[in-house]
């Protein structure tokens, strides 16, 4: 059994497109980060930050995205998104996904809310380090690590997608556009797109919103 605790429109909406391009049965558990009396109790105790995403698997509790992810795409390795162990493309799997959660997010945080800092006064760096960065890789290579899909582009795409579409944190680069056509057509991200869509009607912030609309 695979239960997934989601929110839709938020960070966990990456692991929503990865268990569709898993193609593994998986119960979603929503979760409404957004209620006034805050997470349910019983879901602190799965994740006492009180966050999104998390999972339980064959009754292991898996929190953190990045973990999610890596853990996940080990798991089911017949779905083809992660570089086997001895695969040189492993380096650059591994080191995308992480870099997702603790450069590009905070850096991206911390750039919102015009927190000024040095470049080495905090380990995320920034922000003309990560957006140079990444804009490097993607011209070295069409995916986030190398030349094919992986589930390491769940992340990195989403998180782009968000933040240069919507939140307009992120400068419109061309080689950020032509990244995001690449895997946005996708079977799976239209999918997680499409649930996303259904699931979010189901939440009173989302359907409030809807309903003033």
């Amino acid at each position: 059994m695979l239960k997934f605790y989601h929110a839709p429109w938020s960070r966990s909406s990456s692991i929503l497109w990865l268990m569709e391009e898993l193609g593994v049965p998986y119960e979603i558990e929503l979760v409404d980060i957004r209620a006034k009396e805050g997470v349910p109790e019983a879901y602190r105790q799965i994740q006492p930050s009180k966050k999104v995403p998390a999972i339980v698997h064959d009754g292991l509790v898996v929190t953190e995205r990045a973990a999610i992810t890596i853990y996940l795409a080990d798991r089911f390795p017949e779905a083809g998104l992660a570089p086997a162990f001895d695969h040189p493309d492993r380096a650059a799997y591994l080191t995308s996904l992480v870099y997702s959660d603790s450069v590009f997010d905070p850096v991206i945080c911390a750039n919102v809310q015009n927190f000024e800092y040095t470049g080495n006064q905090f380990p995320f760096g920034t922000f003309e380090d990560m957006v140079a960065n990444i804009e490097r890789r993607l011209t070295a290579h069409p995916f986030a690590a190398g030349d094919r899909f992986t589930a390491a582009d769940t992340q990195l795409a989403s998180g782009i997608a968000y933040t240069m579409n919507f939140m307009h944190a992120l400068p419109e680069r061309p080689i950020f556009k032509e990244y995001l056509a690449r895997v946005e057509e996708r079977p799976a991200n239209r999918r997680a797109m499409e649930k996303d869509m259904e699931l979010a009607a189901q939440v009173p912030f989302f359907a409030e919103a809807g309903a003033g609309a």
